[in-house]
Formats: structure tokens, sequence, C-alpha cells
């Protein structure tokens, strides 16, 4: 089957990092490619894109990419740092992270993404290491999926949820999207128009296995610190939780040092912030979310380095 995956924001999200033709820029999430090949279209001879993901079929896209300006590296964007480094690369002219999952990772089944249809429950971004759903739903304390599915679903629910998973795999194992979604479906009592009730617990427990919002938390300010003296950085977030961690970040960053009140200290002698914040937020165009309804909720967000490269 052909899983066919719309970019989104992929010319505004292109035109923010402001490309130089002989920068270096990084693609913190690969996916399909779609925001890669077009800063490769933009780059010069001596340009250079370094793309990051997780995902074994997205690193398998990119090797069809055959050009000697791009590198595709197969770990998450929580190791940009380092994996930069490794490869000589001190400082970055923009960088571009996509959050969340892909359509294609939403629309093959064998992924265990979504509850719409029957698979193994997998959720893992990378499907070559770490704990599955199934797993972790089979050992997790009672208590601990109760949170997962508060914090990260921020469903309602969540304590029946969780009870309604423990009481069930008594019985038998949890080990498919479909078992998971009846179960669900039993404890929720009210539903939001148009939503099927595990919505919420299937984005709650694919962020908890893939350790999103904490990478989220701990690449950013990787990310300000590798950029050179004007450089851009661009964050496409899909939901609430992963732009509020955003959003503050760059508030702060744009704020620089906060000094104590009445402190006598002239204007002049008070550091730049290191980010200055460019222009509002974008969203989707209407004509995009008639397209592509999964644009809905994308919000871009972007910030530029002000002062030299720490």
């Amino acid at each position: 089957m052909t899983l066919i995956h719309t970019t989104v924001l992929l010319d505004e999200a292109v035109h923010a990092l402001a490309i130089k033709p002989n920068g270096i820029y990084v693609d913190c999430t690969f996916g399909r490619g779609g925001h890669s090949r077009l800063i490769l279209s933009k780059l010069g001879p001596d340009g250079r894109l370094i793309a990051f993901d997780k995902d074994p079929m997205a690193i398998a896209e990119a090797a069809t990419i055959n050009d000697p300006r791009f590198t595709i590296v197969h770990e998450g964007f929580v190791n940009l740092q380092k994996e930069l480094n490794l490869r000589g690369i001190e400082y970055v002219d923009g960088v571009l992270m996509d959050l969340g999952v892909s359509s294609p990772q939403l629309d093959d089944a064998s992924r265990g993404f979504s509850f719409r249809f029957d698979a193994p429950l997998d959720m893992r971004m990378d499907t070559t290491r770490g704990m599955t759903a199934a797993e972790w739903l089979n050992l997790a304390d009672e208590k601990d999926i109760a949170e997962v599915v508060k914090d990260y679903g921020e469903e309602r629910f969540a304590k029946q949820v969780a009870a309604a998973i423990v009481a069930s795999r008594t019985g038998e194992p949890i080990c498919t999207t479909g078992q998971l979604s009846q179960i669900v479906a039993t404890a929720v009592r009210s539903r939001e128009p148009g939503q099927n009730p595990a919505t919420r617990t299937f984005q709650a427990i694919r962020i908890y296995i893939n350790r999103e919002l904490e990478e989220l938390a701990l690449t950013l300010p990787q990310a300000l610190q590798m950029l050179n003296q004007g450089g851009r950085f661009s964050v496409i977030a899909f939901h609430s939780l992963e732009d509020r961690i955003v959003k503050r970040f760059l508030q702060d960053a744009a704020q620089g040092d906060k000094l104590p009140s009445r402190l006598p200290v002239r204007a002049a002698d008070i550091a730049e912030p290191p980010v200055k914040i460019i222009g509002k937020p974008i969203r989707a165009s209407e004509k995009e979310v008639d397209e592509n309804p999964r644009a809905r909720s994308a919000i871009l967000r972007t910030a530029e380095r002000t002062g030299i490269a720490l």
C-alpha cells in the first residue's frame, strides 16, 4: 500500500528559515522528506542539510535522495548537538522541527498508532528499539497509566481508563489496537462530537512511549545554542502540550536575563536577549485544511538568533 503524506505548512515553514544558499540547515524530523526537499532546492552548491528521524521507514525514504549536500541521521532530535558535533558541525543557520506523528505512521496499520485498524499495539517511532505500547500497558501500575493518560492525553476519565485496562489485562494480555480501543470505550462515559473515545488515550500512550515532550524540552536549548547569529529556528506543533512548551521556551529566550526590580542598571548595559520572535504564529490556511484535515491544529512559530552563537 502506498501511504500518501502531505507536508503541513510546507512553504511557510521553509520560508520562515530565510534560507541562505551556502548555509547549513537541520530538518529535525525528515518524515517523508517534504521540508527537506524544499530546503535542498533553495541551497547552493556549498549548502548543507542534515536531517534526523527515528523511523526506519523515513530513513529508507531518505536513502532515495542522491545529493552530496544531504545527510540523514537515524537518531531522534534529542541527540542533535552530539550528532552534529560528530560530523564537525558547531553552528548552523537554521533548524526546523515538525513535531508529532506523520500521516504515513497513522495510516500504516502495522505501526499501531491508530484505533482505525486492528493491529499490533506498537506505537514506537523507532521500531528497532525500546518498549512497545503493549509491553508497557501489560506491565505498568494502574496509577502510572492513569497519570500518563491524564497528563499527556488530558483525558477527564483517566482513572477509569486505567482501571479498565488493568482489569482487562488480568484476563488476557492487551496486544492490539482493537482491544485497547474497546477497553477505553467502556471507560469514557462521554465523548467530544466527532471524536472517537480512544483518541486522547492513544495520543497519551504514543507521547509517553516515544518520550515526545521530554525530548522536545531537551532539544529546544540545543537548537538555540547551535544557531549562528541571524540563524532561524522554526517549529510546527500539532497539539497544545507541544505548543505550550515551544511558546514558553521562545518567550523566555526572547526576554533575556530577568533582573531584580528597581535594580539601577542602564538600558545600554542590559544584555540583548539571545532570541527575537519573528512575526505572529502561523496556522494552516482554510484551503490547506480542506485538502488535509490533519493540518487544522498545526501552528508554526519562528525565532531568530540575535547575538553571536554561544
